[in-house]
């Protein structure tokens, strides 16, 4: 089944759920504050994006800014990026949609389309 880490104040996830409800995808809703993703499905995730770590990471996000990852990004390793994301769900780009295989990151209706609807 597929999982979707969300958070319920985040106006992109409540779009991205109501795409999945309209769309008849089953999945199940993980709160990504409480339960950030794990290091193996970021790492999936990771894999899906072609290991652009940038994009795991919620860049508009005050954790992001009070943390100054900005320039720290670029010099820290994979495993560092992983360990920091996996126990700060504000970190973590949203929605995070982890799949059987791969996974999508954000918000967008044709990518998730292509991807989701034609998988079902």
């Amino acid at each position: 089944m597929l999982k979707v880490y969300a958070y319920a104040g985040c106006g992109t996830c409540r779009t991205a759920l109501a795409w999945l409800k309209e769309h008849d995808v089953t999945h199940r809703v993980i709160p990504i504050r409480e339960q950030p993703p794990s290091i193996s499905e970021l790492q999936q995730v990771l894999n899906a994006v072609d290991g652009d770590l940038g994009r795991l990471f919620n860049r508009s996000g005050a954790d992001y800014r009070e943390l100054g990852l900005s320039p720290k990004l670029k010099t820290m390793s994979v495993a560092e990026a992983l360990k920091l994301l996996s126990t700060n769900g504000n970190l973590v780009k949203r929605p995070f949609v982890v799949m059987k295989t791969g996974g999508l990151v954000g918000f967008n209706a044709e990518v998730w389309s292509a991807t989701l609807l034609s998988a079902t």
